[in-house]
């Protein structure tokens, strides 16, 4: 099988290179340090399989994976993070990944993922497909909008002026993520958001 690494930590990014090139049955064809050149080499290269980080630079993999939905491109995405949060595996499966794995799993446990995806299956770390059950992102578009600007520390009237609204209207958008995420202040929406990965 053919495949491209997309991560941002360069160390990394080789390591994992040579220990899947070493695999009988797999080849590194492409590496990419930031989403955008992922994305480039996927589409120029044809790879059956990508490995995708979701943190990176300029796109993230989760960006990379809806494009690539979006686009109907035929190649298999894996997702190999550091990150177990729900609300990022719940889009990652929207986006159609055929795996999501953690970084910390043995290099044999990896290829022996790949190789499932590759023969039609999906591959989820143990430890985080029970999460899959529980309750999806209660909080719409605007909604996530408000709250990530009020996590950059913008006040009331900074966010009406960066979305358009008025201060009422933002002010009741807030009163509804408080009362959605069953928060005490804003702070608190803020740390519940981020930790379900419901915040872009």
């Amino acid at each position: 099988m053919k495949i491209v690494i997309a991560e941002d930590q360069g160390m990394l990014r080789g390591a994992l290179g040579m220990l899947l090139g070493m695999e009988e049955d797999m080849s590194v064809i492409g590496q990419a340090e930031n989403g955008e050149e992922a994305l480039r080499l996927i589409r120029s290269l044809s790879p059956d399989l990508c490995i995708l980080d979701i943190e990176m630079p300029k796109m993230t993999g989760l960006e990379v994976a809806e494009t690539l939905r979006r686009e109907e491109h035929p190649c298999r995405i894996v997702i190999l993070t550091t990150f177990s949060r729900t609300g990022y595996l719940q889009r990652a499966v929207q986006a159609g990944v055929s795996g999501y794995l953690l970084k910390d799993a043995p290099i044999e446990e990896l290829a022996d993922a790949l190789r499932q995806v590759m023969a039609g299956k999906r591959a989820i770390s143990p430890e985080l497909s029970v999460s899959l059950w529980e309750k999806p992102n209660p909080l719409t578009e605007r909604e996530r909008a408000v709250l990530s600007l009020l996590a950059d520390g913008k006040s009331v009237s900074e966010i009406a002026g960066t979305l358009f609204l008025s201060g009422g209207t933002v002010r009741n958008y807030i009163s509804e993520i408080l009362q959605k995420l069953e928060a005490k202040n804003r702070i608190e929406a803020v740390a519940i958001a981020t930790d379900n990965g419901w915040l872009e």
